[in-house]
């Protein structure tokens, strides 16, 4: 269980090929969050990154870390949006090709903003096409390299770097012992700052947040084996969606992280507008569960401090305002 593929020592190797390519991103509070939450609440703005989420860094990471011969050829990602928008960038910075494998139901802003990041998008239909299939088919066809969303050790190497990130932003602001909330899919995020956080900063624990009804990662932390959820379809947070934790992710996850938490669609709603109104960043529906968490789940949650990481900002405009409107203080 405890063995895996990914190290602290791959986690800085990522963090050096990302510099000055990535953002990084800081730490930012507010005193009226402060006081929903009953504590002092930090919040990592991936949202600001490269792309509007954390997945630049792993696509980065991925497609840096390829033989140069290798990486001309391009690559091949399946993404809902935010991890399709990361390789593309990726590889367009480098000036290899990418073909990305979306669901035809994906956000429109996804669809388009991943074309405009230069990647050829190929949309799917979820419940009548096998993406898989479809995915082999044109890598063997172009020699296409497969980059995994979350169970790629490069992949989770490259989201690591945000927990190298959180480590020295929380002695910075002296705070020596907190959970890091992290909205959780497939958990190549949450596994990768876990890693990091056992490194660099031990009194720091790294704990998955889902939406209610979506919470396999959770379960598998209590039951210690991979749970699958009911259905991948009736969310707003499209971003976290994924059927159970990954092969590579869960061991990392069940050795390293503390319980999880769930949100309902109201508290993440609630969580996006007060982001808008007292941090003025937006987060789309999956980029703030973790904020939600924070604010809503008080008393799931230890010690004087919080960090909460909102992992994306690429939220459809009618998402937005539903948010908006629906909580306007």
């Amino acid at each position: 269980m405890d063995e895996t593929p990914v190290n602290i020592e791959m986690i800085r190797a990522a963090a050096t090929r990302l510099s000055g390519h990535a953002r990084r991103t800081p730490l930012l509070s507010s005193p009226f969050l402060d006081q929903i939450a009953g504590r002092r609440l930090f919040i990592k703005p991936e949202c600001l990154q490269h792309t509007g989420s954390f997945k630049f860094r792993g696509g980065w990471s991925a497609v840096s870390a390829l033989d140069p011969e290798i990486r001309a050829r391009g690559v091949i990602a399946f993404s809902s949006g935010n991890h399709a928008q990361g390789v593309a960038h990726a590889a367009t910075l480098h000036g290899v090709p990418s073909v990305i494998i979306m669901p035809a139901d994906a956000p429109r802003l996804k669809i388009d903003n991943t074309r405009a990041l230069g990647a050829e998008v190929v949309l799917y239909d979820r419940a009548g096409e096998d993406r898989d299939a479809l995915g082999a088919r044109l890598a063997q066809e172009r020699g296409l390299t497969l980059i995994k969303p979350f169970d790629e050790p490069q992949v989770i190497a490259g989201q690591g770097t945000c927990g190298l990130e959180i480590a020295a932003q929380a002695a910075e602001a002296d705070v020596e012992r907190a959970d890091v909330l992290v909205c959780c899919g497939g958990g190549g995020l949450t596994s990768g700052i876990a890693l990091a956080l056992e490194a660099e900063a031990p009194g720091l624990r790294a704990r998955p947040c889902e939406p209610q009804g979506f919470d396999d990662a959770a379960r598998s932390l209590v039951s210690g084996q991979r749970e699958t959820n009911a259905t991948m379809a009736g969310s707003i947070c499209d971003a976290i969606l994924t059927p159970s934790p990954g092969e590579l992710t869960f061991p990392i996850m069940h050795r390293l992280c503390g319980p999880g938490l769930a949100v309902s669609e109201d508290e993440v709603l609630h969580a996006m507008a007060l982001a808008f109104l007292r941090l003025k960043i937006v987060v789309e529906p999956g980029g703030a569960v973790a904020l939600a968490a924070a604010l809503f789940h008080p008393d799931e949650i230890e010690g004087d401090d919080v960090i909460a990481v909102a992992t994306g900002g690429n939220v459809d405009p009618e998402v937005f305002a539903r948010a908006l409107a629906q909580f306007d203080a």
